[in-house]
């Protein structure tokens, strides 16, 4: 779905489809999963899947329901656990559990389909929470970072309110802000505009092609293939709980290889 940046706080952008020279990426595995393996009961999810996403490399992941997208995403930050294989970040294999998982678990920004914004407290408490706890931030610095994420992302002027007051654009956009407020050196995006309204989906997909051109290291998972064709680097294509194929988008998009990719693209790209 071909989508318009049409946020005045998003300055600088165009039509033109992001580079790895443009994120500023270098070689080096930020995120890799080796040989990961997860089942549901009898139901086999996420089948021997090697994947590595470089440093400031943006990665798409697409497919059909049921795929086993959602999994994979939530599996990198340990969400789901594994049966077998290995997940690694940084160069660190991710633990099962306890203060070092916490630790490590920081530097993995996570942004859900339902925004899982705490209702009781307003948006800049929702933004200073984890600096605050997690990283023991003075209040008055974390403060100071999360009204600029807040600018950043176009809703500053919110900051007073409760979640419950604001639209689900606004509440998305708060909650890319709080991921980004522990300084995540990955950011995990799971259908983050599949519960938002129409007109409500270009803010937010507008500041993730921002956060994409400054470089953040992005795994997302979504339906939107006008965004992955703009900001990706590299399409994941999934089904059946396997990698199918991977390319970057324009490869993907006009002559994808497997016949599985073919049907899965002649069906949503004619609607």
């Amino acid at each position: 779905m071909a989508y318009e940046t049409n946020v005045p706080y998003l300055q600088g952008m165009d039509d033109t489809p992001l580079s790895r020279s443009d994120a500023g990426a270098d070689a080096s595995a930020l995120v890799r999963l080796t040989k990961v393996n997860k089942h549901f009961g009898a139901l086999h999810v996420l089948k021997d899947i090697d994947l590595e996403v470089a440093r400031g490399e943006v990665v798409v992941v697409i497919g059909p329901s049921g795929s086993g997208k959602s999994t994979l995403c939530r599996a990198i930050n340990r969400l789901e656990t594994i049966d077998s294989g290995t997940i690694e970040l940084d160069g660190r294999r991710l633990p099962e559990e306890g203060k070092a998982l916490a630790t490590l678990r920081a530097d993995v920004g996570m942004v859900f389909q339902s925004f899982n914004l705490f209702a009781h407290k307003t948006v800049l408490e929702n933004v200073t929470l984890g600096p605050v706890r997690v990283k023991g931030t003075r209040a008055a610095e974390a403060k100071e970072l999360a009204m600029s994420l807040l600018e950043r992302v176009g809703v500053d002027s919110q900051a007073g309110k409760m979640p419950a007051q604001l639209s689900g654009g606004q509440q998305q956009r708060v909650a890319i802000a709080r991921a980004l407020a522990m300084k995540p050196k990955v950011m995990l995006f799971d259908e983050p505009t599949s519960a938002l309204d129409p007109e409500m989906i270009n803010e937010v997909l507008d500041v993730m092609v921002a956060l994409a051109k400054d470089g953040m290291t992005m795994i997302v998972v979504t339906h939107e293939m006008g965004f992955a064709r703009r900001a990706a680097d590299r399409v994941v294509f999934m089904a059946d709980g396997q990698i199918v194929e991977e390319a970057d988008p324009e490869t993907f998009f006009t002559n994808p290889r497997s016949e599985r990719a073919q049907d899965f693209l002649s069906k949503i790209l004619t609607h």
